[in-house]
């Protein structure tokens, strides 16, 4: 027995994505004694390699824009799948994936993992994408999500969503994001005593500028430093670094690039608190998310200060694990930002680790993984 799992990502990397395909497709292929693991190399990791009972292929690609690399992903994972025998569960990620492996004649079952969606997150990215192809996107998708044996979504709001656009709540089941508890490590000794995070990659959804903006309210904080750890590619440093400047704080902003997960953990788990600035907009209102930063923060003991969102709502409570802010304001984050440093106290109050190894422990959501593979072999 063997399984695939499709990924149209660079895997691993330092990214929240990244994560996440590590511990559901250790799942997938505990369940299916091997198989199959799909990805993208990006510039630096192996295009095959194996690990136990798993084969990994990885697509490298140079030079090629974004869709012409992702229909370069389906054929790569189509030729890759089809040397695979006794395939009993496929997994995706992604239409790019999935299309390749919902062929009429599949002797297997399939799962649709649906993080995001590219019809709803690549007008961010490409402001310019016409229409007609934002349908094409949508039908690419719909056909997979009618066609797949299962959808798992890590957000309500997301499965909410789903089922607007017509497909069966029955074959969709939320399984959120999960964190695990870290050990303790030292202080990086080169940062400054007083300091706030932000992780995670630089889209435009998640409100980096909008943190920038509040942080330059606390300019009478004259020790206080924000540190941005960026888990996406460097060229989206730029225009935040200009906006530091505009706001005159760039001397009091810590730029770091990609850490590796002790690094990170150090990082988070000094900070005075985290902050998950999101969006209001249809990427995070409409298709829905399930922020890892926010569980990996308060996995670490560090209380979040997260926009008043429901996606956030199913994460965290105000004033338990952090404080919720309006969306996209600056003032509002500002200021909650001040209360918790000026109230040490009530940071002390809020309940952090506990409350993830209750309810957001790795394990659980990947048990809740294999009980669905269970019924669909």
């Amino acid at each position: 027995m063997a399984g695939i799992y499709a990924a149209f990502d660079v895997f691993p990397s330092s990214k929240g994505a990244s994560t996440h395909i590590a511990n559901f497709a250790q799942t997938l292929f505990d369940f299916t004694q091997g198989g199959l693991l799909c990805a993208l190399a990006g510039n630096y990791l192996p295009v095959s390699q194996t690990e136990g009972n798993t084969s990994i292929k990885r697509l490298r690609l140079r030079n090629v824009n974004y869709l012409q690399r992702a229909e370069a992903f389906s054929a790569f994972v189509e030729a890759n799948a089809n040397t695979v025998s006794d395939v009993k569960i496929a997994h995706f990620r992604d239409s790019w994936g999935g299309l390749p492996l919902l062929h009429p004649k599949r002797k297997y079952a399939t799962l649709y993992e649906v993080n995001g969606l590219p019809s709803i997150e690549l007008p961010y990215r490409y402001p310019y994408l016409s229409d007609d192809l934002i349908q094409k996107l949508k039908s690419r998708e719909l056909f997979c999500l009618q066609e797949v044996d299962a959808i798992v979504t890590p957000s309500q709001v997301t499965a909410d969503y789903l089922t607007n656009l017509g497909i069966d709540e029955r074959k969709i089941t939320v399984i959120q994001n999960g964190a695990i508890i870290p050990e303790s490590h030292p202080k990086p000794t080169h940062l400054p005593q007083k300091y706030i995070i932000y992780f995670g990659a630089l889209q435009p959804w998640q409100g980096v500028d909008v943190l920038l903006k509040a942080f330059a309210g606390l300019k009478d904080y004259e020790d206080l430093y924000l540190l941005i750890c960026n888990a996406g590619s460097k060229r989206m440093v730029k225009p935040y670094k200009k906006l530091a400047a505009r706001l005159e704080i760039e001397q009091h902003v810590i730029w770091e690039q990609q850490l590796d997960q002790p690094d990170l953990w150090a990082r988070v788990q000094h900070a005075i608190v985290s902050i998950a600035a999101l969006k209001e907009n249809s990427r995070n209102v409409t298709q829905g998310c399930s922020p890892l930063k926010i569980l990996e923060s308060l996995a670490c003991g560090t209380p979040v200060i997260a926009s008043n969102l429901p996606v956030v709502h199913e994460l965290m409570q105000d004033n338990i694990h952090g404080k919720l802010v309006p969306a996209e304001r600056p003032a509002m984050l500002s200021r909650a930002i001040r209360f918790l440093l000026d109230y040490p106290e009530a940071m002390e109050q809020m309940h952090t680790v506990s409350y993830i190894k209750n309810n957001f422990l790795w394990e659980s959501k990947c048990n809740a993984l294999k009980t669905i593979y269970e019924k669909l072999v």
